[in-house]
């Protein structure tokens, strides 16, 4: 059983988290400041570390900075659990050796999925270390897209957005290529008209933000968070490295830049020759596939985004979705749209 310090001064929030790890079988200690923790910690040494950062006697900053210089309790996974959502707060937690940052209020499958990944990447690299002395991540062995996340994870800068938060504008320069740990993030640019275009989706686990590699250009479209996301960013020079010395994964990523070209095209064919019903199906489907929702769960999403994807005035689709609710093929509550009959949804599509 994993054991886990929570070092939190709320009491209430003490007792309450504590009790829902021990209720997902985690060994639990607690601290009331940061000075105890640090004690506990060196004496207990546990499996993984959740700590506040606005305490009495020693903040949750002090704790990481004693424990990081001591040589049984550096390499211990460390959690911060905090109210302070400035990206400044974030970033100075994470330059200062965090493994996560959650802000409050929390979700609990959001803390505990958070345990479980880093306790199981502390595990994955003491095995590692066990047959290595050296268990740091050969960048020469970079073969796939997914060794490449990897390499996102382990170098990236981990930025936090909020929902309708601009990520970057067009026209600005493109230092970084972006992998989406979380959230959801559309681009989208105006045509002459001054029309706001949805020009793609990105979800979880999508890479996007990539421009010219051996240019000084500029993004050519704007990305805007459609719900909080948290996205890791690595510099254009330091993938550019990365690829230059790994010609398989350069392959691959060539790949799902002719996929991502192939989904533009069909895209475009659509919006030019599809009515403006069989759109409509189109993108709630999309979105819902893009949302990681089954088809028929209640999907949130806004008129103006799904009317963008679509390529559809407003209105229209406003009067399409009265259509489909009169139909009895999806059912409408504000924002929200839940898909009734998907079979007709996809012979409409």
């Amino acid at each position: 059983m994993n054991k886990v310090l929570l070092i939190e001064d709320d009491v209430v929030l003490r007792e309450n988290t504590a009790e829902l790890l021990e209720l997902s079988n985690y060994n639990m200690m607690t601290a009331r400041n940061g000075k105890l923790g640090v004690e506990l910690a060196l004496a207990n040494l546990p499996d993984i570390i959740v700590c506040d950062i606005m305490m009495p006697e020693l903040d949750g900053y002090g704790v990481l900075e004693a424990l990081s210089k001591n040589e049984t309790t550096k390499h211990i996974p460390f959690i911060f659990l905090s109210a302070k959502t400035e990206r400044r707060d974030v970033r100075k937690g994470m330059d200062l050796g965090a493994d996560d940052y959650i802000t409050k209020p929390f979700e609990e499958d959001e803390l505990i999925s958070a345990i479980e990944s880093r306790l199981a990447k502390a595990a994955i690299l003491k095995d590692i270390s066990d047959k290595k002395e050296d268990a740091k991540v050969d960048e020469s062995e970079i073969r796939t897209l997914n060794d490449l996340k990897n390499f996102f994870d382990d170098n990236g800068e981990i930025t936090k957005y909020g929902k309708g938060d601009v990520i970057y504008e067009e026209g600005q320069h493109s230092n970084y290529i972006y992998l989406i740990a979380k959230g959801l993030v559309k681009s989208h640019k105006f045509d002459e008209k001054g029309k706001d275009l949805t020009t793609a989706l990105y979800k979880e686990d999508d890479l996007f933000g990539y421009t010219s590699f051996v240019q000084n250009t500029t993004y050519e479209e704007s990305t805007t968070a459609i719900k909080e996301t948290t996205l890791i960013g690595v510099t254009k020079s330091a993938l550019k490295e990365v690829l230059n010395n790994n010609h398989q994964v350069t392959l691959e990523l060539i790949q799902l830049l002719t996929e991502n070209l192939t989904d533009v095209k069909d895209h475009l064919l659509q919006m030019a020759y599809s009515s403006v019903k069989k759109r409509t199906a189109n993108t709630i489907l999309q979105f819902a596939e893009k949302l990681n929702r089954n088809p028929q769960d209640t999907i949130r999403i806004s008129r103006n985004d799904l009317a963008s994807v679509a390529g559809i005035a407003t209105e229209s689709l406003i009067r399409t979705l009265s259509s489909f609710k009169d139909s009895g093929i999806i059912e409408i509550e504000g924002r929200n749209i839940k898909i009734l009959d998907l079979d007709k949804l996809q012979q409409v599509r």
